[in-house]
């Protein structure tokens, strides 16, 4: 009986997954990868690094995903001017009080947007870290946990690079996906078009899920079963960045300085359960573990300069993988 109520209550979770990406869609039109992956970034408690060029709807989904979720939202735009105290908080002086009290800042939020955050110096990026990693900031001599859930959505336009800090490979580790965000295919166009030059269009977004929501798909989640054959699987995937050679991956191997970080398995085994779950599915097959592998491996690949002049891309040396690996019954 006990099951049963278990299984309604996570159909009944699923069902609200479904009403979230129907609610996004009524402002958001052919942008169902970003939702796909931003869900599963909220629901793994991991940040997502988006990038793509301006006007791809990067700032109108999240804004909206974070009015569907009933989160409180923060957009900060980074600029090179941008201090830390601009983001964390800082102290000021009440002179009624005689005391200085703490003023805090935007970070203080459920949901992030961290807009073009490779235009921010090193110290603002440092503290961004801080609360990526810590979930809380430190203002003054006293440390201060942030509202759960937290998850930073950062942008980045690969266009434009004058003016830009290069994130460090430490800050960009630490974001769970980087997913690149493509033109919309033209019959999406059209509907945008239609939609964004009707002055009088506006869609009205109800609620769907709660906090309390949110912490029990985590739950759900975490429960999902990954046979150890394809943990296994995870980790040879994982090991093939960083010797590929030993994988007969020669022609890659002159490619790549560094392999991916320990976090990497860690995420693509949380990401494919998340998959799995969202498919209605208890456990994961090789295919959730595919579908994810380029959004968890592409950022932490580290490639040389003979592979910028080979024109050799993170997305083709990751293929290259996922086609030569296999998978042991």
């Amino acid at each position: 009986m006990e099951n049963d109520n278990i299984a309604a209550v996570k159909g009944i979770h699923q069902e609200k997954i479904k009403q979230v990406i129907e609610e996004v869609k009524k402002v958001v039109v052919g942008q169902d990868y970003m939702v796909n992956r931003l869900l599963i970034g909220l629901f793994t408690n991991g940040h997502i690094l988006l990038e793509g060029v301006p006007g791809l709807a990067k700032t109108l989904t999240v804004n909206t995903l974070a009015q569907v979720l009933h989160l409180d939202f923060k957009r900060i735009q980074f600029t090179p001017d941008l201090l830390p105290a601009d983001l964390v908080g800082t102290m000021i002086y009440n002179q009624q009080t005689s005391n200085f009290e703490v003023k805090k800042g935007p970070i203080f939020s459920n949901i992030i947007l961290a807009d073009e955050v490779n235009r921010s110096p090193a110290k603002v990026q440092s503290a961004l870290l801080e609360a990526m990693q810590e979930k809380q900031v430190t203002i003054g001599d006293h440390t201060y946990q942030l509202d759960r859930p937290f998850l930073v959505l950062a942008t980045q336009n690969p266009v434009d690079q004058e003016g830009t800090y290069p994130l460090p490979e430490a800050q960009v580790d630490r974001f769970m996906l980087k997913v690149h965000i493509d033109y919309p295919k033209k019959q999406d166009e059209l509907e945008v078009m239609r939609r964004m030059s009707n002055m009088q269009f506006k869609a009205e977004i109800n609620p769907v899920l709660t906090k309390e929501d949110i912490f029990a798909i985590r739950d759900e989640i975490n429960q999902v079963k990954i046979a150890e054959s394809l943990e296994q699987y995870i980790i040879e995937l994982v090991f093939a960045t960083r010797n590929p050679a030993a994988y007969g991956l020669k022609e890659e191997a002159k490619y790549i300085q560094f392999g991916v970080s320990p976090r990497a398995s860690i995420n693509l085994n949380l990401a494919a359960r998340a998959i799995a779950y969202f498919e209605g599915r208890d456990y994961v097959l090789p295919d959730d573990i595919k579908a994810i592998a380029d959004d968890v491996l592409n950022h932490r690949i580290i490639l040389n300069y003979e592979a910028e002049a080979d024109g050799v891309t993170t997305h083709d040396i990751i293929a290259k993988i996922l086609s030569k690996i296999p998978i042991n019954k």
